[in-house]
């Protein structure tokens, strides 16, 4: 590995920058990742929001450096689009790749790299808005369900929430994120309106719903075929 005080000549760089690592995650952190993501992509692609919203994958902010690095959740990268093959980002070789938005889901085994380490390092990558979602915050009086991150002129990444109700709002995404569920079925959802009172539909949820209107059209339909033949 080189070091950021001798660098390789321009132009090389023999710097080993994973894309993955053996770090592993519980079943809930990956199961609310997991949800969530495809509901982020679609949802912003319904706004209108081109941006490429991953999960777990590298974002390295520091060349020649690679232990300078965030692996979100659930992150959005602005300006890109969905349909990228990403092994990894490197911010120096595209500046761009900063998030605009990232979740972090806090682990049962090491709490304070999401509570206390995933803060700094985001402020050093530029990211704007950090949430961090503790699954577990009833097990301690000093965790809160929710802390929100935002970037603030002069300031940097400054935390601006810190609560445990069941939703919060996001500024970026202009979305709500709400936790439905308890134990090993809580996830995070996304929600619209003044006050996130309307969840954003599963592509599960929408074909159900889709069925039942086509059910209840076709029994409108029958009762009505009825109606005219007495």
């Amino acid at each position: 590995m080189v070091s950021a005080a001798v660098k390789a000549p321009v132009g090389t760089d023999p710097t080993h920058y994973p894309v993955v690592d053996k770090m592993g995650e519980g079943s809930l952190q990956r199961l609310i990742a997991e949800l969530l993501r495809p509901l982020l992509a679609n949802a912003l692609a319904e706004l209108g929001v081109k941006a490429f919203v991953g999960a777990d994958q590298f974002i390295y902010y520091e060349q020649y450096t690679p232990t300078q690095s965030v692996a979100p959740d659930v992150y959005v990268m602005p300006g890109f689009d969905q349909d990228l093959d990403v092994d990894c980002w490197k911010t120096w070789e595209e500046t761009r790749a900063v998030p605009s938005f990232a979740l972090e889901i806090v682990s049962r085994n090491n709490p304070r790299k999401d509570t206390v380490h995933s803060p700094v390092r985001h402020a050093a990558l530029g990211t704007r808005e950090l949430v961090i979602f503790d699954p577990r915050h009833g097990r301690g009086r000093d965790r809160t369900r929710w802390a929100v991150y935002r970037r603030v002129p002069r300031r940097g990444l400054v935390q601006v929430e810190a609560t445990n109700a069941d939703r919060v709002y996001s500024k970026s995404l202009k979305l709500w994120l709400r936790a439905t569920g308890e134990g090993p079925l809580l996830r995070v959802r996304l929600a619209r309106g003044p006050e996130g009172d309307e969840l954003i539909p599963t592509p599960v949820e929408r074909e159900r719903a889709g069925r039942e209107s086509a059910e209840a059209e076709v029994a409108r339909l029958r009762a009505e075929i009825e109606r005219l033949r007495r």
